[in-house]
């Protein structure tokens, strides 16, 4: 084990009662004795919502680094190791950097109560002080109003991606609620780009944005994004862009690539066209819709037949990942589909699943590895049986993926909780850099 795991297991126990524990006194309290590096860090995008944050990020990412700035970034959670969560000027933390700045916070708390992801997101703003660029890219880890990157008192401007039915125990049960805490990332005097919304979230939002007096700009209203004839079109009030495809797979990446270039417009970044169209084609985000081409679990199918990655775990990922595979069914590239589904006991995987009846596809339930409170591999058949599926239970990703491989031709698509990509990305020894 690693300084770095060392520390981060010791940092599990500051909080005692284990559970989600949402306010900001303690992440304050800290972040006052570290001196206050949130207010010394780069110019902050701060995005928050439900589905598509890392997308939306990993895209605005990619047009200011294609034009030549320097940018920071921090999304959680981590697929394989943490320093995954800390970008520094384009470059993943090192061991080095994080476990110092790490050592530092547990100092400076002193053994109070705090929250593992409280006093890493310290380290983080600790870090993102000390090297220099020119944007910070800060993803909230959950909700908004009340999650430890809520700190910052003047962003550049703030993101809502779609908001969708996702830790109701903490944030309320319904959209409108949920929406609400999501909306807490605005601050008056900065602008806002809001993504698509349903009635009920978009109603929550425009309200928490007019009680601020901000300027918003909202999906389908003031921008839009999507294919055609084998290109991406982006179009707002200044005109239009006829830009490349997203390099990230299915047809939801045009709602988050339109999101960003929205910002990078109504933010005023200084990115041109040609930067948009590279960023475009060099965007780079693991785990969603990835098509996994060679490695350890590649080799354990045929040539004929695919392996494909995806990190989705609530309803609204379920209906967006089943409706690219349905678009991938009409450009004619007609497979059988194989889901291996793992996932955490406290999602709706009945919801997740029912937008899949279309497909009818063959499903492989297994257990997370090393997780707590996942649904059984038995459990996880019996719920796809009950949406008319043939549901099998296997002991492990491996046994998985070799059962699927069964049927001929087959388009395997592992899914169900970003727990289960890390470990599939982990096993199958593809590098994230």
């Amino acid at each position: 084990m690693s300084r770095v795991d060392i520390i981060l297991k010791r940092l599990l126990d500051l909080h005692p009662n284990k559970l989600i524990d949402l306010k900001l006194d303690r992440v304050e309290r800290l972040l006052g004795a570290l001196g206050s590096p949130q207010n010394r860090v780069p110019p902050v995008i701060h995005v928050a919502g439900t589905n598509g944050k890392g997308s939306t990020i990993a895209h605005l990412r990619a047009f200011l680094e294609a034009s030549g700035k320097k940018v920071h970034v921090y999304t959680s959670p981590h697929l394989v190791s943490f320093n995954e969560r800390i970008r520094l000027a384009g470059e993943l933390v090192s061991n080095e950097m994080l476990n110092g700045a790490l050592e530092v916070c547990e100092e400076k708390n002193s053994g109070l109560p705090i929250t593992y992801f409280e006093i890493t997101t310290a380290a983080a703003f600790l870090l993102f002080s000390q090297i220099k660029a020119d944007y910070l890219l800060l993803e909230v880890g959950l909700g908004g109003r009340f999650d430890a990157t809520n700190v910052i008192a003047s962003p550049l401007g703030s993101i809502i991606t779609p908001v969708s039915k996702d830790h109701m125990e903490f944030l309320g049960n319904d959209l409108s609620a949920i929406a609400h805490e999501k909306a807490g990332v605005l601050k008056a005097g900065s602008k806002a780009v809001i993504g698509r919304q349903t009635k009920e979230a978009a109603s929550a939002i425009e309200r928490a944005a007019d009680d601020l007096g901000i300027d918003a700009k909202y999906a389908g209203q003031d921008f839009d994004g999507y294919e055609q004839y084998g290109r991406f079109i982006y179009q707002d009030q200044s005109g239009l862009l006829d830009l490349p495809p997203s390099n990230l797979a299915g047809a939801f990446q045009n709602d988050n690539a339109a999101l960003a270039i929205a910002a990078l417009r109504h933010f005023d970044l200084p990115v041109d066209e040609k930067s948009i169209e590279t960023g475009l084609k060099n965007v780079s985000w693991p785990a969603r819709l990835m098509h996994l081409k060679k490695g350890d679990l590649v080799d354990l199918i045929k040539p004929s037949q695919q392996l494909w990655l995806d990190g989705g775990h609530n309803e609204a990922a379920g209906e967006v990942l089943a409706t690219a595979l349905e678009n991938m069914e009409k450009t004619g590239s007609k497979r059988p589909l194989v889901l291996i589904l793992g996932a955490y006991s406290n999602k709706d995987m009945g919801a997740f699943l029912k937008y899949f009846k279309g497909l009818t596809p063959k499903t492989i339930a297994i257990d997370l590895a090393g997780a707590r409170a996942s649904w059984s591999a038995t459990d996880l058949a019996e719920i796809a049986k009950g949406q008319g599926f043939a549901g099998v239970a296997k002991e492990n990703i491996e046994a998985a993926i070799i059962e699927g491989a069964k049927t001929e031709n087959a388009r395997i698509i592992i899914c169900g909780s970003l727990h289960l990509a890390g470990d599939v990305l982990f096993k199958n020894k593809t590098p994230i850099v």
